[in-house]
C-alpha cells in the first residue's frame, strides 16, 4: 500500500472548496491539522468561519470525500472548529482588503463583470421569471453568476430559486446563499415569514448599497438585479451606485404593456446607461396542432426595440420572444428554473438563446487602462 503523507491530503484538500467562498479551504486558512496514523487513518480539524455555519455538513462531506479518495487513505474523520475574531479579521482583509469602508466591486473602473438591471414598465410581464432562468442558464454555462433581488416590495427570487437559506455574516462580510449555482441576495433572507417591507426611498437606497458592498459576491462574471417595475426610487439608485450597469427591458406582446415598458427603457436616457436590449416575454401558446395562439397580440417586444434604438440613438436589439408554457410558472413554484428541468422545452431553448447572447459579450478590456507606458522609447 502507498504510504500516505501529508502533503498528499492537503493536495486533496486544496480541490474543496468553502460552499459560500467558493476558494479552497486551504487558501482560506481553514485546515487547522492533519494527522495521520501508522494505519493511514487521517484525522482533520477544519475551522467553520461561524459557529453557526450552516452549511457545516456539507463541508464535511466534502473534505472526508476528497480525503478518502487519496491512495491509501483508511478511515477518514473530520472535526469541526470556529475561527477566532482575529482569524476571522484577517479572512475578511484577504478577501476583500483592508479598506475602512465597504466598496462596490462592480462599480469600480477595473470590473470585469457585466451588469444587468431587469427592468419592466408594469408587474406580471414575467420578469422575474426571466431572470433567474437566464442566471441559471449562464451558471449552467460555467460562468460565475450573482442575482440581487431589488424588488424590496415584492420580492420573489427566493422562491423561485428554491431556497430559503439566510446568508451568514463574517465580520463585515454577509456572504450569500446558492441556489443552482447561483449566489442571491433579496430582503427576503432577512424577514420574517411573508412579512411586507414599508420602507421609504432613503431606506431602499441603503439597502441596495449594502446589498452591493457589503455581500462578498466574489469574482462574478455576470451580476443580474431583478428590479421592481417602473421608473421609480430603485431605478434611480441603481443607475447612481452602478452606473456601467446595462438594461434588459422585459415585455409582453401586448401594445399596451410594450408602451410601458419602453417608458422603463427609456430611463436610459437620463441615467446614461447603455440598454442590452428587450426580452419578449408570453409571446404565444403552442397548441397541439402545431398553431401558435397570440394570447397577448403581437408585436409589442420588437416595437419596444424599434422605439429606444431610435430615442437612445444606438441599437437595441429584441434579443428573444419566450413563449407561454405551464411547464414554466410550474418550475418557478418549485424552485428549478425551466432550463435546467425541462432544458428542451420551447420556453427553455429560448432563454437560454437570449443567454448565450449575454454571455458572449461577458467580458472584455476595451476602454481599460492597461498600466503599459507609451511615452518611453526604446
Amino acid at each position: 500500500m502507498p504510504v500516505v503523507t501529508e502533503a498528499d491530503v492537503r493536495g486533496a484538500l486544496a480541490k474543496v472548496d468553502d460552499p459560500e467562498i467558493r476558494k479552497p479551504i486551504t487558501e482560506l486558512g481553514m485546515v487547522k491539522s492533519i494527522g495521520i496514523d501508522p494505519d493511514s487513518n487521517v484525522h482533520i480539524e477544519v475551522y467553520l468561519t461561524t459557529a453557526g455555519c450552516p452549511l457545516r455538513t456539507e463541508i464535511t462531506q466534502r473534505v472526508s470525500t476528497a480525503v478518502a479518495d487519496v491512495a491509501g487513505v483508511g478511515a477518514v474523520s473530520v472535526e469541526l472548529d470556529v475561527m477566532s475574531d482575529e482569524q476571522r479579521t484577517e479572512l475578511r482583509k484577504q478577501l476583500r482588503g483592508d479598506s475602512a469602508e465597504p466598496v462596490i466591486p462592480f462599480a469600480q473602473p477595473g470590473s470585469l463583470t457585466r451588469v444587468y438591471a431587469v427592468a419592466s414598465g408594469k408587474g406580471g410581464v414575467g420578469k422575474s421569471s426571466v431572470t433567474v432562468n437566464l442566471a441559471a442558464a449562464l451558471a449552467d454555462r460555467g460562468l460565475s453568476v450573482g442575482v440581487l433581488d431589488a424588488d424590496i416590495y415584492g420580492h420573489s427570487i427566493p422562491r423561485m430559486l428554491g431556497t430559503d437559506a439566510r446568508p451568514t455574516q463574517v465580520e463585515r462580510m454577509i456572504m450569500p446563499p446558492v441556489a443552482h449555482d447561483v449566489k442571491m441576495i433579496s430582503i427576503a433572507q432577512f424577514t420574517q415569514g411573508n412579512t411586507p417591507v414599508v420602507w421609504r426611498g432613503p431606506m431602499l437606497h441603503r439597502a441596495l448599497q449594502q446589498f452591493l458592498a457589503d455581500v462578498f459576491w466574489g469574482d462574478l462574471d455576470v451580476l443580474l438585479l431583478d428590479l421592481p417595475p417602473g421608473t421609480g426610487d430603485v431605478a434611480i439608485s441603481i443607475a447612481q451606485l452602478i452606473p456601467n450597469a446595462e438594461i434588459l427591458v422585459v415585455t409582453t406582446p401586448q401594445i399596451a404593456a410594450a408602451e410601458v415598458a419602453e417608458r422603463a427603457g427609456a430611463i436610459a436616457l437620463q441615467t446614461r446607461q447603455r440598454i442590452a436590449g428587450v426580452v419578449e416575454n408570453m409571446s404565444w401558446l403552442d397548441l397541439p396542432d402545431g398553431s401558435r395562439m397570440e394570447l397577448y397580440g403581437s408585436g409589442g417586444g420588437q416595437a419596444v426595440a424599434d422605439r429606444l434604438t431610435r430615442a437612445v440613438g444606438a441599437e437595441v436589439p429584441l434579443l428573444g420572444q419566450i413563449p407561454i408554457e405551464q411547464a414554466v410558472r410550474e418550475s418557478g413554484d418549485e424552485g428549478t428554473p425551466i432550463v435546467l428541468r425541462d432544458p428542451d422545452s420551447a420556453s427553455a431553448l429560448a432563454l437560454r438563446a437570449v443567454a448565450d447572447k449575454l454571455a458572449i459579450r461577458r467580458r472584455g478590456l476595451a476602454g481599460m487602462s492597461l498600466g503599459i507606458d507609451t511615452s518611453r522609447h526604446l
